[in-house]
């Protein structure tokens, strides 16, 4: 078992690892996932020490391996990594990359690190590529090695950081199939990566890391189906986001439009929805600020990549107010002709607890 309490990593400019409490259990197999600059690689880092936290304790089976007495060396003999970049050593065959470890770190003879050094090549299918060297061989049938190699030393925990993001992408469906049977093994595995459909179909469990921690833990069904919290949502449907306030009726109305214009062009988004997003606003808007004692509005457009729709969400305080209900109907009917639903919702104890949701009709 991995117990980690309150780990922060601190670099001189940032600080990926602001405080992250975790337990692992024995055969977990672990999906990291997230934004870029999270924190992913380097808390698969900070488990075998390679990057030293800043604070907190890690204990690999009941040992601190943060405290400064422990054999660091020793742990990690039970632990294996795999890298994005190989990392073979180019001036030894494939079948010596193999077995220079269980010779040199746990005392294993010539013969036996060759024995168990082909039965690995044959689990990844490449038995054949033995007294090649890695010059010789494509980047998926690198990374295969570089696995092979990591399970010749037996560990308990295997930690994968990216395995398949250096790959060309007619490589990454090789290196996939080795991991998934490994998972199958029992043994506890850590795996980075910006692969979804792979994440969800290999892993017992997905983190999602965010805001310099864990963001979110749970099963692949949870995570992906079901998200229980605002930055698992978007990230995982891959939503652009921009939010805007309004705390008066004299509000910057052309700086917005700017703002949603340059939205929609990084963004990629077709002229016509472009074009029904910002006239969604303006019309929602109308209706809205007249209705208001205090002027104070948060405004969030939702784009959603692969079903290239959008959602306007106008969230506001004061009294319960259902502008779909009070405004007049020829203001609504405009509202109702550029959208496919309009919602209204009462969240009660939000600090702006009316939401009105606005599905814009996909162009």
């Amino acid at each position: 078992m991995i117990k980690i309490e309150h780990l922060k990593k601190e670099y001189p400019n940032v600080t990926p690892l602001k405080d992250v409490s975790v337990e692992i259990r024995d055969g977990d197999v672990i999906s990291v996932i997230g934004p870029s600059g999270t924190g992913k690689s380097t808390l698969l880092r900070c488990i075998n020490l390679l990057e030293k936290p800043t604070e907190g304790h890690i204990w690999i089976d009941d040992v601190e391996i943060t405290d400064r007495k422990c054999n660091i060396n020793k742990i990690r003999q039970k632990m294996g990594m795999v890298f994005q970049s190989f990392n073979l050593f180019g001036h030894l065959t494939v079948i010596e990359n193999i077995m220079l470890s269980p010779m040199d770190l746990k005392g294993v003879s010539r013969q036996e690190a060759y024995d168990r050094g082909m039965e690995l090549l044959r689990m990844v299918g490449l038995a054949e590529k033995a007294l090649n060297y890695p010059d010789e061989l494509s980047g998926g049938q690198k990374q295969r090695i570089a696995i092979a190699r990591t399970l010749a030393m037996d560990p308990d925990i295997i930690l994968l950081d990216e395995p398949t993001s250096a790959l060309d992408p007619t490589m990454v469906g090789e290196v996939q199939a080795v991991i998934r049977e490994l998972a199958k093994t029992g043994k506890t595995m850590m795996i980075v990566t910006h692969e979804m459909n792979f994440a969800r179909a290999i892993s017992t469990r997905v983190f999602f890391m965010d805001e310099g921690g864990i963001y979110e833990d749970g099963t692949p069904e949870q995570i992906f189906e079901h998200p229980q919290r605002e930055n698992t949502r978007r990230f995982i449907r891959r939503l652009k986001v921009l939010e805007l306030s309004i705390e008066s009726r004299d509000y910057d109305f052309l700086g917005m439009a700017g703002q949603i214009s340059a939205y929609c062009n990084k963004n990629q988004i077709t002229p016509r929805m472009a074009n029904r997003i910002q006239l969604v606003f303006e019309e929602a808007m109308q209706n809205l600020l007249p209705a208001l004692k205090e002027p104070r509005v948060q405004a969030v457009i939702e784009y959603a990549e692969q079903s290239e729709s959008a959602e306007w969400t106008l969230r506001y305080g004061g009294e319960r107010l259902d502008v779909t209900a009070s405004s007049d109907e020829l203001s609504l009917s405009v509202l109702r002709g550029m959208t496919q639903e309009i919602a209204y919702a009462w969240e009660d104890g939000a600090e702006l607890p009316n939401a009105l949701h606005l599905k814009i009709r996909n162009a």
